[in-house]
């Protein structure tokens, strides 16, 4: 299981890509190992990411931003996504305010899947409400 973690692109690991590896119980201890190991930690429920070592203080740390991980969780789920509004109003220069939070916009689409990388968690913003206003 180690090599096949290892040899994927990404940062990110779904219990599904491992699940053919060993029945259910054996991939569920398999992978608790693995995180007690330090080579994966677990930021949502079937959703794992890789780890990496600090530069600055040496410890184990996920191997990539909250947001950089969330979009790729939920793109490997079939989830498309794009930056929330308050990111967008910044990034094309309507407000000064940074995000505080990572928001995802998942378009039409609920979503109530929990991630959380550090104590961080995404938050989804969608678009109903949006088209009835606009027409």
């Amino acid at each position: 299981m180690l090599r096949s973690i290892k040899q994927r692109t990404g940062n990110v690991i779904l219990r599904a890509d491992v699940a053919k590896l060993g029945s259910a119980s054996q991939v569920s201890e398999a992978l608790k190992a693995l995180q007690a190991q330090g080579v994966l930690v677990r930021i949502g429920t079937g959703v794992y990411a890789k780890t990496r070592k600090s530069s600055v203080t040496g410890a184990i740390i996920p191997a990539g931003s909250l947001e950089s991980l969330a979009v790729e969780a939920l793109r490997r789920l079939g989830v498309s996504v794009s930056a929330g509004s308050a990111a967008v109003a910044y990034n094309t220069g309507r407000t000064t305010q940074l995000p505080g939070t990572f928001v995802a916009n998942t378009g039409r689409r609920r979503i109530s899947r929990k991630i959380a990388v550090g104590g961080r968690l995404v938050k989804y913003e969608n678009n109903y409400g949006r088209s009835a206003a606009s027409a």
